[in-house]
């Protein structure tokens, strides 16, 4: 068994612990949090045999052989710094970090450390999503013309809705882009099989003030009889970008945390000289194949009706409907394999500190484009 640690236990720290308890062969053994008394009621909650209320503590935990962090953005690069330093195998939340300046630095840290390393950009393991990059690289969308698309969500729509990530100094110089936006462009480069190297933003700040909770609030929560206090709000709602990819082909995509209804819609579109494929996550099951000279297709998540290298990514007969969590399944059992191996593979399917770093870069420059109001290149 390969024992794990876990810092952060809010939302996406109880996500992880039950995708590695799928996996069968890794236990999670420890887990920290911003106090001993948060970590340990946490992990009674969670069936964690071992809490811990700093990082040094857990890192020092007898066997423990990879550590995830979960915790809010601004603590990212910090502790990634501390995980690598005691030698440990390491899966970070996105973003890496907050400065392309210290995904450099992790980037070159994590190669020196000789560990596996990765980052949470989980969209690229649904089956679907794998499929229209296997299809990308047989060459039977043919050669790439377009990539679109959008990522909306309506958690940020009431002036009354407010969390860490508004705060630039806890979340970043960009919310929507950073948050949602990264996870587009990370797919859509997997999809395609290029890099996004040029940028084009416009971002708007729909609520410039938000009533902020001042007993603080879980996110995806709401209360009532809740006392609100201004807070001034210096990142993105919305945001729109075109983009150039590193072969001259081009394309666009714009991001909302405040469209009425949508939960969680990631939707791209890739317009080749062959064929186009479209992809929904909010129905992730189906893949949308385009033609001129023919009908057009729904493909779903049949192993069986799917291609060879892409199949190990949907674990049920067709019509057995697999989601979020079961991308997330997949995520962690790519990385793993690395673990169990001891050695990054050639080429990941799982997103790295490489990647990481290279959104990292996208969003710094889509940042720059809209303070500028120009194109940015983005950096190598």
């Amino acid at each position: 068994m390969i024992n794990v640690g876990i810092v952060g236990s809010g939302f996406i720290g109880p996500a992880h612990i039950e995708a590695l308890r799928r996996l069968g062969f890794v236990q999670v053994v420890a887990l920290c949090d911003g106090t001993l008394d948060q970590a340990q009621e946490k992990a009674r909650a969670l069936n964690v045999p071992h809490a811990y209320g700093n990082v040094e503590e857990l890192l020092a935990h007898p066997d423990l052989q990879v550590v995830h962090n979960c915790t809010p953005n601004h603590l990212h690069a910090q502790i990634n710094r501390q995980i690598l330093a005691a030698g440990k195998h390491v899966f970070s939340e996105k973003p890496l970090c907050m400065t392309p300046e210290e995904a450099r630095e992790l980037v070159e840290i994590a190669e020196r450390a000789g560990v596996i390393h990765g980052v949470s950009f989980v969209y690229r393991q649904f089956a679907m999503v794998r499929q229209a990059a296997s299809m990308m690289r047989a060459g039977s969308v043919g050669r790439l013309f377009a990539a679109h698309g959008s990522y909306l969500q309506d958690w940020m729509l009431h002036e009354t809705d407010y969390n860490w990530r508004v705060d630039a100094a806890l979340g970043g110089a960009s919310r929507a882009v950073a948050d949602i936006g990264s996870h587009w462009c990370d797919t859509v480069q997997f999809v395609t099989g290029r890099r996004i190297v040029e940028v084009m933003a416009d971002l708007s700040i729909v609520w410039p003030t938000r009533k902020a909770n001042v007993a603080g609030n879980q996110t995806f929560t709401q209360e009532s009889a809740a006392v609100y206090e201004d807070k001034p709000v210096t990142t993105e709602d919305f945001g729109s970008v075109l983009f150039r990819f590193d072969d001259g082909s081009k394309g666009s995509f714009s991001v909302s945390q405040v469209s009425a209804g949508r939960k969680n819609r990631l939707s791209f579109e890739i317009n080749g000289s062959e064929r186009s494929l479209a992809w929904d996550q909010e129905v992730p099951q189906q893949l949308w194949i385009g033609h001129r000279a023919q009908a057009n297709q729904i493909l779903t998540d049949d192993p069986d009706l799917m291609n060879k290298d892409a199949a190990d990514s949907a674990h049920f007969p067709g019509g057995h409907i697999e989601g979020w969590p079961d991308a997330f399944k997949n995520m962690m059992a790519q990385f793993y394999r690395a673990v169990e191996a001891n050695a990054m593979p050639e080429k990941p399917i799982f997103a790295t500190f490489h990647d990481g770093a290279n959104v990292m870069y996208i969003i710094d420059a889509i940042v720059k484009s809209h303070q500028q109001q120009r194109w940015v290149r983005v950096e190598a």
